[in-house]
């Protein structure tokens, strides 16, 4: 659903609904009526019910006319191995379980000095330029990119295979051959790679999941699937959305800048306020109730994020970004059996990607008007696809 209200802003249409009525029947382009639910404490029970199913063979998929791109209606999607993401239990705790160790709050912590010198690393290469730049080449996508490949054990070099076809994969208005063909050429690399792994393992991630005997090759290469994609993309594009919030937000920035022990607050509240990845997809597997609406058996749900994140029942004048808030409440990282294996590790790349920006760059600055900001409305996870920025001075 493009934002129209602003680059940080839910849609109006959207917004009012929510107010109306927070779980909304909504009528698909095939006659089959839908359900779009938009309010926190909806949003949130529905994500820790099981009955609400994650997987896309149970039926069609019936996609709403206002998210471009996307096919009125297709045929159901035959269940991808290893793509746990798309998995109810226990396929779904089976193949969790396997990296649930690789996560943990101890083991991230002891990968902090590691983020910290990758990140130092990019930002003295982004200090040799000469400015303007944009910031999504130079710094949001190598810092995420150098983490999740050194976690995983993907060759850094191979960014060129990865990041290519992990953004034409997640855009909306390319054909659906087009599409296949960048999950195609992802997947054939990611099988070649964990077979390696299987053969000769070394030390990370996927070599980890290549030890499991009782996992096959396909599942390995859907988990490393889901790894890479969601291990760089979605924390490129909050590092380069977020700085893009706090240029135009000059207040809490120069809040920020004198109080860095803010850093861990205003990383979850631009979380909250911007909430990148914002539609998800549900499928009821019996007749339910959800906010006082009777949902049946085989209805398709539609979940916003977003509009969860920004409901004012749940967040005090939810349209302001403000770094006093606790909002460690927030749904950005999802919540309940789907809740992001990776919310630690992203948490800890974005307070040492902002905390450097922000003092390495004492006068960082939009190098253009913020309306000339190409903004990310035609990719499945928000961002934008440039960010020039420029600087008269740099810090150690």
């Amino acid at each position: 659903m493009e934002r129209d209200a602003g680059p940080f802003d839910p849609p109006r249409a959207i917004t009012r609904l929510r107010a109306a009525r927070p779980v909304s029947p909504m009528v698909f382009p095939d006659g089959h009526e839908g359900w779009l639910v938009t309010g926190y404490d909806a949003v949130r029970q529905l994500m820790a019910d099981t009955r609400f199913s994650s997987r896309q063979d149970l039926g069609v998929l019936h996609v709403p006319y206002n998210v471009p791109g996307m096919p009125a209606v297709t045929e159901p999607s035959p269940q991808v191995p290893g793509l746990f993401i798309a998995m109810d239990p226990p396929d779904h705790t089976r193949l969790r379980s396997r990296l649930t160790g690789a996560f943990t709050v101890k083991r991230m912590s002891m990968l902090e000095a590691q983020i910290l010198a990758i990140t130092g690393r990019q930002l003295d290469e982004l200090a040799r330029v000469t400015p303007p730049v944009d910031l999504v080449q130079e710094f949001a996508l190598p810092v995420p990119s150098l983490v999740i490949c050194e976690l995983l054990g993907v060759p850094y070099a191979d960014r060129g295979n990865f990041q290519v076809n992990s953004a034409r994969f997640l855009e909306k208005d390319i054909a659906l051959d087009e599409k296949m063909a960048a999950y195609g050429a992802l997947t054939t690399y990611l099988s070649e790679l964990v077979t390696r792994k299987r053969v000769a393992p070394g030390e990370d991630i996927l070599s980890d999941l290549a030890r499991h005997d009782d996992l096959t090759v396909a599942e390995l290469t859907g988990s490393a699937f889901l790894l890479l994609l969601a291990g760089h993309e979605t924390t490129a594009n909050m590092l380069a959305l977020g700085t893009f919030a706090l240029l135009e937000h000059p207040e809490q920035l120069a809040e920020l800048r004198a109080d860095p022990d803010l850093l861990p607050d205003a990383v979850e509240e631009l979380l909250r306020y911007l909430s990148v990845v914002d539609i998800l997809y549900r499928y009821a597997t019996e007749d339910l109730e959800l906010g006082g609406e009777t949902i049946r058996e085989g209805s398709t749900v539609v979940v916003s994020l977003l509009a969860a994140n920004r409901d004012p029942l749940r967040f005090d004048d939810p349209d302001t970004l403000d770094f006093h808030r606790k909002a460690r409440g927030h749904l950005s990282f999802g919540h309940g059996f789907h809740h992001c294996l990776g919310n630690q590790l992203a948490r800890l790349e974005m307070r040492a990607g902002f905390a450097g920006l922000l003092r390495r760059f004492p006068t960082l600055e939009l190098a253009v008007p913020a309306g000339q900001v190409k903004l990310k409305t035609n990719m499945q996870i928000y961002g934008v696809h440039e960010l020039p920025v420029t600087w008269t001075e740099t810090a150690r």
